[in-house]
């Protein structure tokens, strides 16, 4: 247990963060897996619009250094694959 109470401060802003990040990478896997879902229904259109948001939750995770930039890039990229295979 941390006894500075620099170190309680510290510890009190890393669990802020760390539940933000953990909020951040739920809702990108819920985004996801809807968007894979769309897919293996065949709802193309609907995924291309879901595709725009899964973009954007990357990029800005990715900022935030939540996910590393290449990961979210590679995702990017997957996922612009298997949407044009699809379609």
């Amino acid at each position: 247990m941390p006894r500075r109470k620099t170190s309680l401060k510290k510890k009190r802003a890393d669990t802020k963060k760390h539940l933000r990040n953990l909020r951040i990478k739920r809702e990108l896997k819920k985004t996801l897996k809807k968007f894979q879902a769309l897919l293996s229904a065949k709802n193309i259109n609907e995924a291309k619009t879901l595709l725009g948001k899964l973009f954007s939750q990357l990029d800005k995770a990715a900022k935030k250094k939540i996910i590393h930039a290449n990961t979210a890039s590679r995702n990017k990229s997957r996922l612009t694959k298997r949407l044009t295979k699809a379609a």
